[in-house]
Parts: structure tokens; C-alpha cells; sequence
């Protein structure tokens, strides 16, 4: 059963300026494996977060590296959480996610299907 769905959109530049302004910033959003990899690919974990946030109901204490953007031996992306995100998720029942990211435009769109 379907326990929330959610998505987001991230403009690719913005978040890239954003963590150039002020690098600490990518230690907040992002876990070290989402790190070092292309702007595209940074703001596809950024948009993949808030999709999460959204589809939990947007509870208050989300950590922001408590969830990562994996991607499985084809190149699938995953969702990976832990702490605080593991515990919103386990007090709605949530079992499994559904992860897709698409970019285009210099824009990345994430999709996510919380389920139990």
C-alpha cells in the first residue's frame, strides 16, 4: 500500500551556486557518497530528498544526510536512509521506496513513492 508519494524539482545552476557561495553547505545536504559527482547529479540528490520529505508528510527533524541517492550494479537509483528519516518512515509503516530522477533542461525532477 501506497503511504505517501512526493516530488520535487531542483534547478541544476542554483543548487551548483549555492554550495560554491557557501561549501559547508554540501556537507549538510549530502552524504559523502553523493558527494564529487557532477552539479546534475547533486541537484538529483537534493530534489530526491525533498521528494522524501514531502512523501513522509514533512515531519520536523528530517536530517538532510540521513537519506542518500544509491544506485544498484544497473545504475537504478535507490534510496538509502537511516536516523531520523528511518525513524519518520518506520512510524508510518513505510517498507519500501521507489526512486526515478530524470534531468533535462537544467532542471532534475525526483520522484518518490513511500510504500509499506
Amino acid at each position: 500500500m501506497i503511504v505517501g508519494i512526493g516530488v520535487d524539482i531542483a534547478d541544476i545552476s542554483r543548487l551548483r551556486d549555492a554550495v560554491r557561495r557557501t561549501p559547508a553547505l554540501a556537507d549538510r545536504l549530502f552524504a559523502p557518497g553523493e558527494r564529487g559527482g557532477p552539479d546534475s547529479s547533486l541537484a538529483a540528490c537534493f530534489a530526491a530528498k525533498e521528494a522524501v520529505a514531502k512523501a513522509l508528510g514533512g515531519p520536523a527533524g528530517l536530517r538532510w544526510t540521513d537519506v542518500e541517492v544509491i544506485h544498484d550494479h544497473r545504475g537504478r537509483p535507490m534510496l538509502e536512509v537511516s536516523g531520523s528519516v528511518a525513524a519518520a518512515a518506520a512510524s508510518l509503516g513505510v517498507r519500501s521506496w521507489h526512486l526515478s530522477l530524470s534531468h533535462d533542461g537544467g532542471l532534475c525532477v525526483a520522484m518518490v513513492v513511500a510504500e509499506s
